[in-house]
């Protein structure tokens, strides 16, 4: 009889730390979530790292070239110079322009 009753109290401790092992705070599952949690955020930073790449690209050409500002002033500002005329044309199926705000 006390053999049994320490072959089923062994077993219940095996089976709690299994558990721990498996489902509990920092188991494998924990574990396993919180790298793919890692892993999306490093992902997401990737992405980020790029565009500031390129953002930074930008503002060093915005600040070195004369050139750079009067294409973003004609392309985003509808800027003209004094003299030119400005002409749209529309194709047959083209919606109207917006106007930006």
């Amino acid at each position: 009889m006390k053999q049994r009753l320490a072959i089923l109290a062994l077993c219940l401790i095996l089976s709690g730390l299994q558990y721990r092992l498996w489902a509990g705070e920092g188991g494998v599952f924990d574990t396993r979530r919180l790298q793919q949690a890692v892993d999306e955020q490093a992902r997401g930073n990737t992405q980020l790292q790029l565009r500031n790449a390129v953002l930074e690209a930008e503002v060093a050409d915005l600040r070195n070239s004369g050139a750079a500002i009067e294409a973003h002033a004609r392309s985003e500002l509808g800027m003209i110079r004094k003299g030119e005329a400005f002409y749209l044309v529309v194709g047959p199926n083209a919606q109207p322009p917006t106007t930006r705000q």
